[in-house]
C-alpha cells in the first residue's frame, strides 16, 4: 500500500473525527476531515483521495446520498460508518456500492486495519467500466486484448477515468501528469492525447474513451 495514501474522513462527531484522524495519521495516511456532507462533492472534485470515510448521518447532505453521487463519478473505495446497526442500513450502504459498513462504537484500531485491507483490494488497479487500468504495469486492459502505456500517458488516462464524464482543462491534467511542476506547454497534453487515443484504439476500435471538449478541455467516457 502507498505510505502516503489520502483520506477523506466525512464525520461530525468531533471527537470521534479526531480520533480517526490521530489514528490514520499514525498508520502513514494523509487526512482530510469535513464536519458536513453538503461540501463533500465540492472537496472530493478538487482533490485526490485513495478513500473516503463517510458517516451516515450527516448535517447537509446524508451519507448515503454522499455515498450514491460519488459512485456517480468515481470508484473510489468508501466505507461507511454508522450508529445505525440495523440489517437494513448496512444492506442499504452496500447496495449503493460502498465497500464496507462498520457499526459505532468501533475500534479506530480495526478502522485502520479494515482500511489497510481494503486498499491492498483495490489499489493499483481501477475499474470504472469495461477497461482495467493496472498501475504496476502501465496496461490498460479490456477482455483479452492488453495495451501498454507510458507513465505520462498512464498518469492522464488514470485522472481522466477515475472521474467520468468531469471535464479536465489542460492545465489540470499537465500538473496530474508532471508531479515536479515543470514547466511545459500546454499543446503537448494534445500531443500526449491523441498518442493515446491511438493505443486505446487498439483497445476498442468502435469507442472513442477520451473525448474532446471544445474550449474546456478533455473527459473520460465510460465503454459499456
Amino acid at each position: 500500500m502507498n505510505a502516503k495514501s489520502r483520506v477523506l474522513i466525512v464525520e461530525d462527531e468531533l471527537k470521534i473525527a479526531s480520533l480517526l484522524v490521530e489514528y490514520f495519521q499514525a498508520a502513514g495516511f494523509e487526512c482530510v476531515h469535513l464536519d458536513r456532507g453538503d461540501v463533500v462533492m465540492t472537496v472530493f472534485h478538487e482533490q485526490e483521495f485513495d478513500l473516503v470515510l463517510l458517516d451516515l448521518m450527516l448535517p447537509g447532505i446524508d451519507g448515503l446520498e454522499i455515498c450514491r453521487r460519488i459512485r456517480a463519478v468515481s470508484m473510489v473505495p468508501i466505507m461507511m460508518l454508522s450508529a445505525r446497526t440495523d440489517e437494513v442500513d448496512r444492506l442499504l450502504g452496500l447496495e449503493l456500492q460502498a465497500d464496507d459498513y462498520i457499526c459505532k462504537p468501533f475500534s479506530p484500531r480495526e478502522v485502520v486495519a479494515r482500511a489497510r485491507g481494503l486498499l491492498r483490494r483495490t489499489q493499483g488497479q481501477w475499474h470504472s467500466d469495461k477497461v482495467v487500468l493496472d498501475n504496476h504495469s502501465y496496461q490498460v486492459r479490456h477482455g483479452t486484448s492488453v495495451v501498454s502505456l507510458t507513465k505520462v500517458e498512464f498518469e492522464l488516462l488514470k485522472i481522466l477515468y477515475q472521474q467520468p464524464g468531469r471535464i479536465y482543462s489542460r492545465a489540470q491534467l499537465m500538473n496530474a501528469m508532471y508531479r515536479d511542476y515543470r514547466v511545459v506547454a500546454e499543446r503537448t497534453v494534445d500531443s500526449h492525447v491523441k498518442k493515446l487515443r491511438k493505443k486505446l484504439k487498439d483497445l476498442i476500435p468502435d469507442h472513442e474513451l477520451i473525448q474532446s471538449v471544445y474550449g474546456l478541455g478533455y473527459k473520460y467516457e465510460q465503454y459499456r
